[in-house]
């Protein structure tokens, strides 16, 4: 059967919706959120239903068509599109079921952190998910995933229990501590190499009102608050996470206005743990220099989640990455040098605390390598859809990611660029031929390749 015939039968028993090139919403379809790329499918695969997603894969693997899988599509290369390929679009998959008693919610491949930190906390629990409530749990997830919680309770992959993958040859199938222990392994870190999850069941945690919000100083002030956060983050509580990030200050009320729209320092923080604690906790790092702005209180992880909305639109974007260790004189110098010029006011320069539960886990324990990091260093690059000269806006993030290479360890896959095999090699370090292992044993053909890709080890 030709691939045009192939489609139109898949649509014709599809619960969900299979959009071709030649229908109506196929232009707004294949859009994903990073402007950037511009791909178009053969076709669109908006699953509903388990029996979609197999399927939809069937098709792909029958016919040999590049098979692109979409959560939140958020993933910075594009790797949730294809050029000429089918694109299994899992966002219509947005079940969330929270077990309170056992603390645990159970939830489809298309659901946004937001939505499942709105489900939860109705019960008073909260998710361990990254920092923009828009992105999807899927690929946050099988990435790693630093967020807010990170040093108290560890990675959103330290918080998988369970997932129902769909694996290359068709076949459902269980991973977990108790079932395929090598697929679980590789789940936790190992991007989309090995799978397409149908649903993830999640560890959850009781989390009520929490001290939270953003110190802003001026850049002129930030080596000293930044060298006082190299000292402060050594001894702080697992409970405390503060990110510095350098952006261009908001046309907001609390800003003097000459500083509208000119590159600050921000301190994003919050603490994990009773009111009181976190007023002790903070004070330090609320009281250091001379703030501009303080705007911690008592909040909740609800709408501490959508601090970083803004970061998080839809633009043109270019992301670079490390890991790395303590705060240096290096790293400020570098950091400050590119952060104020900024090529863009849309641009960010983030520190992203890691530690505490984190490092507590084994660097072999999961896929995901780089525990021994303290901070992942985010240089996000974005701009309008209309700018004439897109490449000063990437060079401007590359040359601050090679400015900061010596001071890096590695990187999360989640961050990548499409850096090739060379950055897939940094990311996993010492666990690569394991999973690599892995990846022989669930996907021999490495069907799942639009992705950080690790092929498939050779057969001895």
């Amino acid at each position: 059967m030709s691939r045009e015939n192939a489609l139109r039968t898949l649509a014709e028993g599809f619960d969900g919706e299979v959009i071709l090139p030649e229908d109506a919403g196929y232009a707004s379809a294949r859009r994903v959120w990073n402007q950037l790329i511009d791909r178009r499918p053969a076709a669109i695969a908006r699953c509903r239903t388990r029996n979609d997603a197999v399927s939809a894969l069937a098709v792909a693997r029958d016919t040999g068509l590049e098979v692109a899988v979409r959560g939140g599509g958020h993933s910075f290369p594009g790797f949730s599109t294809t050029e000429g390929g089918l694109v299994l679009d899992l966002g219509p998959m947005k079940q969330i079921v929270v077990d309170a008693e056992q603390r645990i919610a159970r939830v489809g491949p298309g659901v946004r952190w937001g939505d499942l930190t709105a489900a939860s906390a109705q019960y008073g629990l909260a998710p361990v998910g990254g920092h923009v409530a828009d992105v999807g749990v899927a690929g946050l997830t099988l990435g790693g995933g630093n967020g807010w919680f990170a040093r108290v309770f560890g990675l959103a992959c330290d918080n998988l229990v369970a997932a129902d993958v769909l694996t290359a040859s068709g076949e459902i199938v269980r991973a977990s501590a108790e079932d395929n222990q090598d697929l679980y392994w590789g789940l936790r870190g190992g991007g989309g190499n090995l799978g397409v999850v149908l649903e993830f069941t999640l560890r959850l945690h009781p989390v009520g009102r929490l001290l939270g919000g953003l110190v802003m100083h001026r850049l002129d002030d930030a080596a000293d608050v930044l060298r006082f956060l190299a000292g402060y983050g050594q001894s702080a509580p697992d409970e405390v996470n503060v990110a510095p990030a350098i952006l261009a200050a908001p046309p907001a009320p609390f800003v003097p206005l000459e500083l509208h729209g000119k590159p600050v320092l921000a301190l994003a923080m919050c603490y994990a743990g009773p009111l009181s604690d976190g007023e002790r906790a903070l004070a330090p790092v609320r009281g250091f220099g001379r703030p501009l702005v303080d705007l911690v209180e008592p909040t909740t992880f609800e709408a501490l989640q959508h601090l970083f909305d803004a970061q998080g639109r839809s633009t043109p974007y270019h992301m670079r990455s490390h890991l790395g260790g303590a705060i240096t004189e290096e790293l400020i110098e570098a950091v400050l040098d590119f952060g104020g010029r900024l090529s863009s006011p849309e641009n960010g320069v983030l520190l992203l605390p890691m530690g505490g539960a984190v490092a507590r886990v084994g660097a072999d324990a999961t896929a995901f390598r780089h525990r021994e990091a303290s901070y992942c260093l985010e240089i996000g690059a974005a701009w309008s859809a209309e700018e004439e000269n897109p490449q000063r806006h990437i060079d401007w993030a590359d040359q601050l990611w090679a400015a900061t290479r010596s001071w890096a360890i590695g990187v999360e896959v989640n961050h990548l660029a499409d850096e090739g095999p060379e950055g897939v090699h940094r990311a996993y370090g010492d666990n690569y031929d394991r999973l690599a292992q892995i990846k022989r044993a669930w996907d021999p053909d490495n069907l799942f390749r639009l992705n950080q890709n690790v092929p498939p080890a050779v057969a001895n």
